[in-house]
């Protein structure tokens, strides 16, 4: 464990230009009613997760399709690997067609005993900055953990709550899957590669990526709330969600300024999270 605490303090500074195809390309596949962004607009929430992305060599993939450790994020020595969840602070907008900096920071590593074995936690700070100043600080929670046990993949949900102001109801393909894999550079194996997922991770299909959960969660807030600006955003993953399984995206306000968010799957919640409005 002393060997992965060394990795508490590195940083890595990712330089690129906001460019609006991926912008434009994910309000495409998300079809979600909102003109697609052009050069100048504000970056819509959560949209940059498709810059600064790891341009790995192929050589360098792990068995399950993710980029080998230990050169930015520690080497845990735990075969799987997972985003749980994240808290971001919105300062100012990022303006497709600017140039922007990501400097990452490793800000706590911590080992855990859970149900399913050896557990460890890294804390990761994110602050991306554009021409006039710092634009969005994220902490980012990322999960390792032991080879599953085949029989033991199921996951218990918590009841999702039954009251939303609004909702949506999504049914992933593989296809949606795979565009958002392409716009992140994503190649973790779950998100595409049925015999790998169902005979290996063990579980019953392809995974939805948690991040476009998150996404879904703050395109829906922001619809209903038109003309606010988010602020503030936070997100935990419950459960997975599986491609042929539709889903709800779901909120209500919360006083004025403030909803909470959820996404609900037939067994019970798979994500929640919380928006602050300015």
């Amino acid at each position: 464990m002393s060997e992965i605490t060394e990795a508490i303090g590195r940083t890595r500074t990712v330089h690129d230009f906001i460019r609006v195809w991926p912008a434009e390309a994910l309000a495409l596949t998300l079809e979600n009613g909102i003109e697609t962004p052009q050069e100048g607009d504000p970056l819509p929430p959560l949209c940059h997760w498709l810059y600064f992305l790891p341009l790995d060599p192929l050589s360098e993939a792990g068995s399950d399709g993710h980029a080998r450790t230990g050169e930015f994020l520690p080497d845990t020595g735990l075969p799987r690997r997972m985003w749980a969840g994240g808290r971001l602070t919105f300062h100012r907008p990022l303006k497709i067609g600017e140039q922007a900096t990501r400097v990452s920071r490793i800000e706590s590593v911590e080992e855990k005993e859970g149900r399913s074995g050896r557990l460890v936690f890294v804390s990761v700070l994110h602050e991306i900055s554009g021409a006039e100043g710092l634009a969005i600080s994220e902490e980012q929670d990322v999960v390792y953990r032991e080879a599953p046990k085949i029989a033991a993949a199921a996951t218990r949900t918590e009841e999702a709550p039954g009251d939303p102001d609004w909702s949506r109801t999504v049914s992933p393909d593989p296809v949606l899957l795979f565009r958002y894999s392409a716009l992140t550079f994503n190649s973790h194996r779950i998100h595409y590669d049925h015999p790998y997922v169902t005979g290996v991770e063990g579980y019953p299909g392809l995974i939805v990526h948690g991040p476009l959960l998150a996404t879904l969660m703050t395109d829906l807030a922001c619809r209903e709330n038109p003309g606010r600006v988010l602020k503030h955003f936070s997100f935990r993953g419950m459960a997975p969600v599986f491609a042929g399984e539709a889903f709800d995206v779901a909120g209500k306000s919360e006083g004025e300024n403030a909803a909470e968010l959820w996404v609900a799957r037939p067994e019970g919640l798979a994500m929640q999270g919380r928006a602050e409005f300015a």
